[in-house]
């Protein structure tokens, strides 16, 4: 449990509030919680983000984190306060240019109360001072900010911001990034989107990173170390940057010859799912401890135990087609996470059978043998798999067998229609399970409401046609690799 702590501006946000004029009645706080149905207090009511300024500067010996975060956005209400989610120390808060009162409360919630209050549809520009040290810091009992031997990382899902900026934090508030990091000379820094220019002074580099396409929070992310940094351009015009840790040891060789394809994986799954979306693409590799590969936006996070056992571009193919399916268009709540790893899971399968080593319909059908129906694997419903069960391997790969179902039953030439189209449909938006199946029907012109029950939100074995009937089938020569990224997201 976190006692609430009061700031020291909490006295006069009292007086303020007994300071609003009666006419300003109708002024109300804005909800702790954006209205996620998984997770009630993540992200915010009552304002929507349009651009977030991070000006900060760490000490990776101390671990040591100071800025100033300069966020801009407009009132959806009338009103009185607001929350951001956040964990550092705040020193001052401005809103509008004047000083607001300010305090915390809940696990990760910062209170903000404006000079005056805000009338719905007003310009908001709110200015955060703070500072602390991310790996002190926990909310309901973890810690998402990783040091590493030479820095830290910030990457982790469904929640990371808290640790090193305010923010909106949900998926349905996406904005534009301008991310500004001084660290100690021949340190680097890694984020998302386009490096536009480095500064050096007085012993301190600055590195000025951009992300000029509307980004989710928690696609954010932030590395900080010595790395060996590549550049080049895709075939398609696409430009790449990846980094590793100059300390991978023997996982070194692996990861470049996986994450280094990342410029001809984009160009082959835009004939799929369309030209790729942002203004970079590419990959890191720090030196950490945990085993999960992410999505970040334009900048892949990469854990070295992806590659512990070889090189794996299956891997890069699911983050990579996350760019389209999940960071291009952005899930409504996080019960549409099928939205996310179905389709990444399903976009390994489209290359396995590229390279030769299993079609998506023997992938299909040995999944499918592989679950007899009394297994707990058909328990878990994709279309909505409950908080404990976001991750579950079910949503992944029952995730990826409704979307095969949904091939054969709608035919290839409006399935890979559908494929593309979707992230033109809904692009640097949110969408959600129930806009998909209408996107399909539409573009089908079938419809599809039974067979998207059956595979999304049942809980039982759907039974297939009985030309499709599968017993014993042979494991793909993809499989192990497939199965050795079920820790990416």
């Amino acid at each position: 449990m976190h006692r609430r702590i009061l700031a020291p501006g909490v006295l006069a946000a009292a007086s303020l509030l007994l300071a609003i004029p009666a006419s300003a009645a109708s002024y109300t706080a804005g909800a702790p919680g954006i209205g996620d149905s998984y997770y009630p207090y993540y992200g915010n009511g009552g304002y929507d983000v349009s651009h977030y300024d991070l000006r900060l500067q760490y000490q990776p010996a101390t671990d040591e984190l100071a800025g100033t975060a300069t966020i801009l956005a407009r009132t959806t209400q009338d009103l009185s306060s607001f929350d951001l989610d956040f964990l550092l120390d705040v020193s001052e808060v401005r809103v509008n240019g004047a000083q607001a009162a300010f305090t915390t409360s809940g696990q990760h919630e910062l209170v903000i109360t404006p000079k005056s209050p805000l009338a719905k549809g007003t310009p908001v520009t709110v200015v955060v001072r703070y500072s602390g040290v991310p790996s002190t810091k926990s909310a309901y009992g973890f810690n998402t900010w990783h040091r590493t031997p030479d820095g830290a990382v910030a990457a982790d899902e469904p929640e990371a911001a808290w640790w090193w900026y305010p923010s909106n934090d949900h998926p349905l508030d996406k904005a534009t990034y301008d991310v500004s990091v001084a660290v100690p000379d021949g340190t680097q820094v890694i984020s998302n989107g386009l490096l536009q220019s480095t500064s050096s002074k007085l012993g301190w580099t600055r590195y000025n990173w951009r992300q000029n396409k509307p980004q989710a929070t928690y696609l954010t992310t932030l590395a900080v170390g010595k790395f060996d940094i590549t550049t080049s351009t895709s075939e398609g015009g696409v430009p790449v940057v990846n980094a590793y840790s100059k300390d991978l040891g023997d996982n070194d060789g692996a990861a470049r010859a996986s994450v280094e394809r990342t410029g001809e994986l984009v160009d082959w799954l835009s004939g799929y799912f369309g030209p790729y979306p942002f203004a970079s693409a590419g990959g890191y590799v720090p030196n950490t401890t945990t085993g999960y590969a992410l999505e970040t936006q334009t900048r892949v996070y990469y854990s070295p135990k992806q590659f512990a056992n070889g090189s794996n571009t299956s891997v890069v193919v699911h983050e990579l087609a996350h760019q389209w399916y999940g960071d291009d268009v952005s899930l409504k709540g996080w019960k549409d996470i099928w939205l996310n790893e179905g389709f990444a899971r399903y976009a390994q399968w489209l290359w396995s059978e590229h390279e030769g080593e299993g079609t998506t319909q023997e992938l299909s059908d040995y999944v499918y043998a592989s679950h007899p129906a009394d297994d707990a694997f058909w328990t878990v419903k994709p279309g909505d798999p409950g908080p404990d069960d976001q991750f579950d391997i079910a949503v992944y790969d029952r995730g990826a067998l409704a979307v095969q179902a949904l091939r054969n039953a709608v035919g290839d030439d409006a399935f890979f229609a559908i494929l593309k189209g979707w992230p033109k449909e809904h692009a640097y938006g949110n969408a959600s399970v129930g806009d998909f199946e209408a996107y399909a029907e539409k573009v089908s012109g079938k419809s599809l409401g039974s067979l998207f029950d059956a595979w999304l939100f049942e809980p039982t074995k759907p039974a297939v046609p009985a030309a499709r009937a599968v017993g014993a089938v042979a494991q793909p020569k993809s499989w192990k690799r497939i199965e050795a990224t079920n820790d990416a997201h």
